[in-house]
């Protein structure tokens, strides 16, 4: 059974970036009225595409969780954003000759987004209070941008 750790800069950085405004300094824009927070991720995206936006409108996962394969981007880096402060699981793995190794489970504060660096194995965009619309962005092109592993056996995440 695994259960989330809490998603912070020091835990998830060897798998990309945090995506939130947590120790940033703004830049104040609009008149004052907005507070701007710059290069929060770097993407990285194969020169054959481009970086585009998508919206994904996911479901919720019930708890447990059981997560039977994990999902990696060789073309480009990966960015989620939520569009609500609904908490979300993100789940990696080590890479170890091309075969994902046990996953590690975080979970968000609500007021976080990720970049997931090229080539990380990571799983689906994982909802569980309800339905949630994220923005996305990552690589669109040619090429096959997708690469699943199905574990051997399953792991059972408990998030309560």
């Amino acid at each position: 059974m695994l259960t989330p750790e809490l998603l912070t800069k020091e835990s998830f950085s060897d798998y990309g970036d945090i995506i939130e405004i947590a120790d940033s300094t703004p830049i104040t824009i609009n008149s004052g009225n907005c507070q701007r927070y710059s290069d929060l991720a770097t993407l990285d995206i194969c020169e054959s595409g481009v970086a585009g936006i998508s919206l994904f409108d996911a479901k919720p996962y019930s708890n447990p969780l059981t997560l039977t394969y994990v999902e990696r981007h060789p073309l480009g880096s990966q960015a989620f954003m939520p569009t609500n402060t609904d908490r979300y699981l993100v789940l990696v793995a080590d890479d170890i000759n091309g075969r994902a190794q046990t996953p590690k489970v975080f979970i968000t504060d609500g007021y976080q987004g990720v970049n997931y660096k090229r080539n990380t194995w990571h799983g689906v965009l994982t909802p569980i209070v309800k339905q949630s619309l994220f923005v996305v962005v990552d690589y669109i092109g040619d090429g096959n941008n997708l690469e699943e592993f199905e574990f051997d056996s399953p792991y059972v995440i408990n998030f309560d």
